[in-house]
């Protein structure tokens, strides 16, 4: 880290974009109405013991393709059902999208919810032994959690590729940086558990692809963060991408997987059913 940067300032994505409560209630209103429309479609699945270890589906006329969403929230806020309006997007070409919930910091740890999105991602197998996991913000930190998982660690039975493609929305992959601000009162992190969980300090995935996109009015450090894993998992023989999403915030970034027709939406399908 370079002490003269202001990571309070570069992280605190509700202070850079004070309109964020009407954004974010506009997410639940957007989710609400998406849920209501595909009443009798969509269900509920568990993958876990707990009230929040569960999985939304919403599926596919494409056998086999589905793309997993992640929320965000920095570990510690929101739930999938702020965010069931952004399968509309794929829903649209027939392809399945599964928006899985977890615990939340402090009430569980960093790890922990690495863990239970490793145990959504095994619930989800039966539906799709090729999954492409994306995510926003804290999403996209779990969704190159999961490209860089050891499947057959996880469970012997599992393909190695379980996961054949990332694609991270305004992710963090090295953790160091959140130490001192306030986003960490409930993250509870130091430096050995920051490491532990930055997948930028794992080994990187021997197979597959990973997109980091970024919202083009994003502080520099969210910048800063896709550009670092995208170079060192491209050095390390991974397919990788870097974009900026036009006139996007940090909570207007993932709009545009509602949008049938977005590049984001056309990048996912193509990653959801390539052969």
């Amino acid at each position: 880290m370079i002490a003269d940067i202001d990571y309070e300032a570069e992280y605190n994505n509700r202070a850079r974009v004070p309109e964020h409560p009407s954004l974010i209630a506009g997410w639940a209103r957007d989710a609400q109405s998406w849920r209501e429309s595909q009443a009798g479609a969509w269900r509920r699945i568990s993958y876990g013991p707990g009230a929040r270890n569960t999985i939304d589906v919403f599926p596919s006329r494409n056998q086999g393709a589905l793309v997993v969403f992640i929320h965000g929230g920095y570990w510690q806020a929101l739930d999938a059902s702020f965010f069931s309006h952004l399968a509309a997007g794929l829903n649209a070409h027939g392809v399945g999208v599964a928006i899985p919930s977890y615990d939340l910091c402090p009430q569980v740890s960093i790890d922990d919810i690495i863990a239970q999105m490793r145990n959504a991602a095994r619930a989800l197998a039966p539906l799709s032994r090729r999954l492409v996991v994306s995510g926003h913000s804290a999403g996209g930190h779990l969704a190159a959690c999961l490209m860089a998982s050891d499947w057959r660690a996880v469970d012997a039975a599992l393909p190695h590729d379980l996961v054949r493609a990332a694609y991270a929305i305004s992710g963090l992959f090295d953790l160091g940086p959140l130490i001192g601000t306030s986003i960490n009162t409930a993250l509870g992190l130091d430096e050995p558990s920051a490491r532990r969980a930055s997948p930028l300090r794992w080994t990187p995935p021997s197979h597959g692809s990973l997109d980091a996109v970024v919202g083009e009015n994003e502080s520099a450090e969210y910048f800063r963060q896709s550009r670092t894993i995208v170079d060192a998992w491209g050095r390390a023989g991974l397919q990788t991408r870097f974009a900026a999403v036009p006139g996007a915030n940090h909570f207007t970034a993932i709009a545009p997987l509602a949008d049938p027709d977005s590049p984001m939406t056309r990048r996912l399908l193509d990653l959801a059913t390539r052969r």
